[in-house]
């Protein structure tokens, strides 16, 4: 099927994304977009020597930029992609459809696996739910939450400033022991699956309909990173690099209705073992499992809730 401009747009926030992503590109672990209401400051432009003279904005619905120096044509964000993709049309529609894992035209589960097309995506009159779980201040022995947060507030928050002093000061410790010790008392956390008054899964207020699956030690991040986004039968809800640097913390959609989380994440870890050949950190079966927040300039985040 033919995937449209607007079905694009409409899963990319208006085509900052694209922006982002090809941005990214150029400087990967930077931050390359910073909004302030409609507009974002100057940035990084590639195709000018890497000066700081790219200006992005939201106009009728659809980001556009132009070069403070004039060293490119205005345009759109399609138009911003060309230039990297050297891609036109239906062609480069297909490239962002693929490169953003937009998943625009096919629909699969790990509960069926066969593709099925569906309608290319209209803007929706009604805004997505978003998870939601528990944020806890730091040490890890703190079991009371500090308050409720949802799945784009905690994509903010890792692409933000406030856990970057935490990051680095972690990833410069060489002895393990003391860098387990490091990240327990100072990381705050989240417990992705839900809402508790305590953490322990006795105390389970709200299931949030989300597990995380821990990989940690990944000789490949990047290429681990690429391999999830494009799983064909989980669709992700978050991804982010692990504290350490050296791991991710991939974030999936859970069926309650289809079987319990043990039971689930029994499954999920054997496909993995099986796709992947790698093992997954196994404290994700528990509902009440702690995961540290870090920074991470481009995490993942399902475009249906931007």
């Amino acid at each position: 099927m033919e995937i449209s401009k607007d079905a694009i747009l409409n899963k990319t926030h208006y085509g900052l994304n694209i922006y982002s992503h090809v941005l990214g590109q150029y400087y990967p672990g930077n931050t390359v977009l910073s909004l302030s209401g409609r507009d974002c400051q100057p940035t990084k432009n590639p195709f000018n020597d890497n000066k700081p003279t790219l200006k992005i904005q939201i106009v009728n619905n659809c980001a556009e930029h132009y070069d403070l120096e004039n060293s490119i044509s205005k345009g759109d964000a399609f138009d911003f992609a060309a230039l990297h993709y050297n891609l036109q049309g239906e062609e480069l529609n297909e490239k962002l459809n693929e490169e953003l894992n937009l998943r625009i035209g096919k629909q699969s589960t790990f509960y069926n696996n066969a593709i099925v097309p569906i309608v290319a995506s209209q803007p929706r009159p009604i805004k997505i739910p978003i998870p939601v779980f528990n944020y806890f201040k730091a040490p890890v022995t703190n079991t009371v939450p500090h308050r409720e947060i949802n799945l784009l507030q905690v994509y903010h928050l890792l692409q933000g400033n406030a856990f970057a002093e935490c990051t680095n000061a972690l990833r410069s410790i060489d002895d393990k022991q003391e860098a387990r010790k490091y990240k327990a008392s100072v990381f705050d956390y989240v417990t992705f699956s839900g809402t508790f008054s305590k953490r322990n899964d006795k105390s389970l207020l709200r299931h949030s309909g989300l597990i995380t699956v821990d990989f940690d030690h990944i000789d490949n991040v990047p290429e681990l990173k690429a391999r999830l986004l494009a799983d064909e039968y989980f669709e992700t809800e978050l991804l982010f690099f692990s504290p350490s640097g050296d791991g991710l913390k991939w974030v999936i959609p859970i069926d309650l209705t289809k079987a319990k989380q043990q039971d689930f994440f029994k499954a999920v870890a054997n496909y993995i073992r099986h796709t992947y050949q790698l093992e997954v950190d196994q404290s994700g079966k528990d509902v009440s499992r702690a995961c540290f927040l870090p920074q991470d300039a481009a995490p993942f985040i399902n475009p249906k809730y931007l």
